[in-house]
């Protein structure tokens, strides 16, 4: 795989310019900071799945590949996810955060605020410019990045030996008619002036890096980083009247009343509060 080339035409839609890894790397790779290295590659099955083999062959932390066209993205719970190229962002990081493995399941939910907080950031900037009203992204537990009921991002992060590698896609420029279900949107179909992704992702790249330094430096206590406060600002689903479907093909009814300091979702149903750790969350409306 090539570095920096996106297909034959890479300038064929000019709404959808390609991505640029010698640019993002002289903008984001600093002798100081978090990430070493910044790759941007035509097209694989899964940026996940590349830097999990990345972490097995020893690479050091801080790496990012970012992808045009991703033939074997997978989401949550196994769901296969694809979009057509240069429509979305798509990449994964390589980190080795040394905080405790029970604190660990609070990585996911660190990047949904780092999503949601840079799409809030810069589509304000484009209303203060341009008029044009911002993106109200929110959180759905875990991870789920949503423009009202719809779904803009989503978050996978799986354990890799000693490492963690965060993989994010996001719809930036898909068309309703490319979506790849109804409840999905993206943030052309919200109105943001946003086609070009390398600014959003130089965003979320910068903000993700405040967010960790300081979450792993206070040992990956979310109180003290301020992380468990940020995200149910920013959660959609505190509040609302929710099902949960657990493994095991169960179901929890009830409403969303907090996200503990283990990141679980606690929910209020008939039998009293539970606290979940996974399942998938449905807005019930």
């Amino acid at each position: 795989m090539q570095d920096d080339c996106v297909s034959d035409s890479p300038y064929g839609d000019l709404e959808r310019p390609p991505l640029h890894g010698e640019a993002l790397r002289r903008s984001l790779v600093r002798p100081d900071g978090l990430w070493r290295d910044v790759r941007v590659v035509a097209e694989t099955g899964s940026t996940n799945a590349d830097l999990a083999e990345a972490v097995r062959a020893g690479e050091p932390e801080g790496t990012v590949l970012a992808t045009e066209v991703q033939t074997a993205g997978r989401g949550r719970l196994g769901r296969s996810w694809a979009a057509p190229p240069r429509s979305g962002l798509m990449f994964s990081l390589l980190l080795r955060p040394a905080v405790p493995v029970p604190l660990l399941g609070w990585a996911p939910l660190l990047t949904g605020v780092v999503v949601a907080t840079a799409v809030r950031r810069m589509t304000a900037r484009n209303e203060r410019e341009e008029g044009v009203p911002a993106v109200d992204a929110r959180l759905k537990w875990p991870n789920d990045v949503l423009v009202g009921d719809r779904k803009l991002a989503g978050i996978l992060v799986e354990k890799v030996e000693d490492a963690i590698v965060v993989g994010v896609g996001l719809n930036v420029g898909l068309r309703e008619e490319e979506l790849p279900v109804p409840a999905a949107t993206s943030l052309a179909i919200e109105g943001a002036l946003l086609s070009d992704r390398a600014p959003l992702l130089r965003a979320i790249l910068r903000e993700f890096e405040t967010w960790y330094r300081e979450w792993t430096a206070l040992g990956g206590d979310p109180e003290t980083s301020g992380l468990r406060t940020a995200y149910k600002d920013l959660c959609a689903t505190l509040g609302r009247q929710v099902r949960v479907e657990l493994p095991g093909a169960q179901a929890l009814g009830g409403t969303a009343r907090d996200v503990d300091g283990a990141g679980r979702l606690v929910v209020a149903g008939p039998a009293g509060e539970r606290a979940v750790s996974a399942g998938d969350v449905v807005h019930v409306r």
